[in-house]
């Protein structure tokens, strides 16, 4: 009896070359018809599912690329650390200062998260309760849960003078430092974060978008303002003629 081998290189290969791919696409480079298959060869490689489009698209660890909250797209795919949106609104929301509400959630993740919650909280993995006629989503924790609501009562106090305070406090800044400001204020927003903090700070969209990546790539250039060799070209001085 022949024995079919199936070299789960070759699935690597192709989401190598194309980052993510659907199922059908798996199976078509594998050579069979047979999901489980697929699912078997791709377990060692370590792969993920995205949250997004039903789950239908799929990627390797080593391929995807995760900010600080363990978020990763592709092509508006989105992808998480936790696997399923479930898994990642959870943790999003046990991990976050605050809690969150439906529209923050969602401005993280980008996707809509409203039925997702709602399922945690029957589950009993979350908690919720009302806040400024929303629900507000805190973790189970309830040492945590306080301190969630603590933060957003703090925030919500602070919030008339919090944007006079951010003026005055980018105003001292110097060129790179305004830039990376800029940047942070971008990520904490999420979808649109770059437009908002560019219009707030007088930057160009690039520019935001450039001090992000610094910021989660971590290669920012201390001590120093600009990149070497930018600025203004350096004046020879004149001397008198002998």
């Amino acid at each position: 009896m022949n024995v079919v081998h199936y070299p789960a290189e070759k699935l690597a290969g192709l989401l190598n070359d194309q980052k993510v791919a659907t199922m059908p696409e798996l199976k078509e480079a594998l050579g069979t018809s047979v999901t489980y298959t697929v699912l078997r060869k791709l377990s060692p490689l370590g792969y993920r599912s995205s949250y997004s489009h039903g789950g239908t698209y799929f990627t390797l660890d080593s391929i995807a690329r995760y900010d600080e909250l363990g978020l990763w797209s592709c092509r508006d795919i989105r992808f998480s650390r936790q696997g399923t949106l479930l898994n990642t609104a959870e943790a999003l929301v046990t991990q976050s200062a605050a809690g969150y509400q439906v529209p923050e959630l969602e401005a993280v993740v980008r996707v809509a998260a409203k039925d997702a919650l709602r399922q945690l909280v029957q589950a009993g993995r979350l908690f919720r309760r009302e806040w400024e006629g929303r629900y507000l989503y805190c973790a189970l924790d309830r040492t945590r849960r306080q301190e969630q609501w603590a933060q957003r009562q703090a925030q919500q106090e602070a919030g008339e003078d919090l944007p006079a305070a951010k003026a005055l406090f980018y105003s001292l800044l110097d060129q790179q430092q305004r830039r990376l400001y800029a940047g942070l204020e971008s990520l904490q927003c999420g979808y649109g974060g770059q437009q908002r903090a560019a219009e707030r700070f007088g930057l160009d969209v690039d520019t935001v978008a450039r001090a992000e990546r610094e910021l989660l790539s971590g290669q920012v250039l201390r001590g120093r303002v600009r990149q070497p060799g930018g600025g203004r070209p350096a004046v020879e001085k004149k001397r008198p003629k002998s």
